[in-house]
């Protein structure tokens, strides 16, 4: 008899994923276009199609496919074995999540959204404090459901995001962060030569912005025509397959540069999204890496590629044309070194290359505490506010400034340290690359598609199919090392600031 197992179980992951699509496209609507009383609605209906999601993949008979395919893959492709090992790996977590329960869950997450949208705007933290313990009760809730017991709740949230990573891992990373990051940051403060930064704050026209955007996106290799531009409160970027992936940033007149680098960032994801192997997509494997991976390639097209001297030359031409004003009498090394300022701030979005682990280190040690009982919601505000003093030497004048700038706790615990990792990751994946061509060469020559394609070949081609070590492994030929990174950030500003 023909196995034709496969065939029932993908067709199962086809409507699934037609509901997560449309789940996806109500999200980008809250975050992007629905009014705000039109907030609530939206999140309603994404729940609703959340139930429908949870029964498909809670039936008895998407148990029994996807259980006789992991205990006997048969004639299973490698990437139909990786999309079974993947399935199973999340059926074992979710298993024992009644539709009930999985429900009032989306409800809570889409509710905390929009309190903390309105909390943000209003910079009152009270407007967000009971939807941000309900996050937090129910991701423990969510963990505490699962048949395999973790180390603690936030061990088993670092393994949802990253798989293998756990507070051990993460506590050794951020400590080899600080040992380092920290006294060349005085360094800097005490003995640096200051750098030029006036013209950052010149008022740059929106439209300018949007399109110097565009410019950028098409530069980094992405297809316009299966591309959508948009501003949010806070930027994100979100795909439904490679023909359809939607980047979004927030403009700021007196502020030009956060948009060339939110943009960049998001880019980045949105390149990652359009350029898996056909065969990823055809077999629901594609966006399945963890999300260190993803950050690793929007923080590199966003500071490696984008921060870099090679880059801010290339682009330094065009801006002058599209916005004459902004960098009237600013010359090009000038340009490079303002964007590379190092000056702690209160803002994650807007920091430095170097004191950006700080802002994520703050993030990490509060969540930690929170998810694993230590701190209540209540004391969220006044640690934060600590932390910032205490790691970056600044005040905090408000919660918008402060523990509400971020959107990531209106639905996931985690994330953060995703971030440094991707840093880490990145660096390391330059150097590999740097044994095959000049890089900064071509950056500076604007031949981003030689970086695209390399990156294709070696880092999107491999990331759905693998684990975060291996996946490392596989592109640099060893598992994570920090020093690449340090050693990165220790070169680049004793340049920028003349160090001895």
């Amino acid at each position: 008899m023909k196995d034709d197992r496969w065939k029932q179980f993908s067709a199962i992951l086809d409507e699934a994923a037609a509901y997560g699509r449309a789940m996806g496209k109500l999200s980008f609507d809250m975050q992007c276009v629905a009014p705000p009383e039109g907030l609530e609605q939206a999140g309603v209906d994404e729940a609703i199609l959340g139930k429908r999601v949870h029964a498909l993949i809670h039936s008895k008979r998407f148990e029994r496919l996807l259980c006789s395919l992991h205990e006997d893959p048969g004639a299973l492709t490698p990437v139909q074995r990786r999309v079974t090992e993947l399935c199973y790996r999340d059926y074992q977590k979710s298993k024992n999540e009644s539709a009930r329960f999985a429900f009032e869950r989306d409800m809570a997450f889409s509710t905390a959204y929009a309190r903390w949208l309105e909390a943000k705007q209003k910079s009152d933290f009270s407007l967000f404090r009971d939807s941000l313990a309900a996050v937090a009760d129910y991701t423990r809730k969510t963990v505490e459901l699962r048949s395999e017991k973790p180390r603690t709740i936030y061990d088993a949230c670092l393994d949802d995001t990253e798989h293998g990573g756990s507070i051990a891992q993460l506590d050794a990373f951020f400590a080899a962060l600080k040992d380092r990051i920290v006294p060349l940051l005085r360094r800097i403060q005490t003995e640096g030569r200051s750098v030029r930064v006036d013209f950052l704050s010149r008022k740059c026209p929106i439209p300018e912005q949007e399109a110097f955007s565009r410019w950028l996106l098409e530069l980094e290799g992405l297809r316009p025509t299966a591309l959508v531009l948009m501003t949010t409160e806070h930027p994100f970027t979100t795909n439904f397959g490679p023909t359809d992936v939607r980047v979004t940033t927030h403009y700021y007149e007196d502020r030009f540069v956060s948009n060339i680098f939110s943009t960049l960032h998001e880019g980045g994801h949105a390149l990652f999204m359009q350029n898996e192997p056909a065969e990823f997509y055809e077999n629901h494997l594609a966006d399945r890496m963890s999300n260190g991976m993803h950050e690793t390639i929007s923080r590199f097209y966003e500071n490696i590629i984008g921060r870099s001297e090679a880059f801010t030359r290339f682009i330094y031409p065009r801006l002058c044309r599209v916005s004459p004003a902004v960098m009237e009498g600013v010359s090009p090394r000038e340009f490079y070194e303002g964007v590379n300022e190092v000056r702690p701030g209160l803002i994650r979005m807007e920091a430095d290359e170097l004191t950006y682990g700080l802002h994520i280190l703050i993030r990490y040690e509060i969540e930690k505490a929170l998810i694993n009982g230590a701190i209540t919601v209540d004391d969220v505000p006044g640690l934060w506010n600590a932390k910032y003093k205490e790691y970056l030497g600044v005040d905090v004048p408000d919660d918008a400034s402060g523990c509400l700038q971020d959107v990531h706790w209106t639905g996931s615990f985690g994330y953060f340290p995703s971030y440094a990792l991707g840093n880490a990751y990145g660096v390391q994946i330059l150097r590999a690359m740097e044994r095959d061509f000049d890089v900064f060469a071509a950056v500076e020559a604007g031949e981003l598609g030689k970086v695209g394609d390399w990156l294709r070949d070696h880092v999107f081609s491999r990331a759905s199919l693998l684990d975060p070590d291996e996946w490392i492994r596989a592109v640099t030929g060893e598992s994570l090392n920090v020093n690449y990174f340090l050693d990165y950030l220790e070169e680049k500003f004793t340049d920028v600031y003349r160090l001895s």
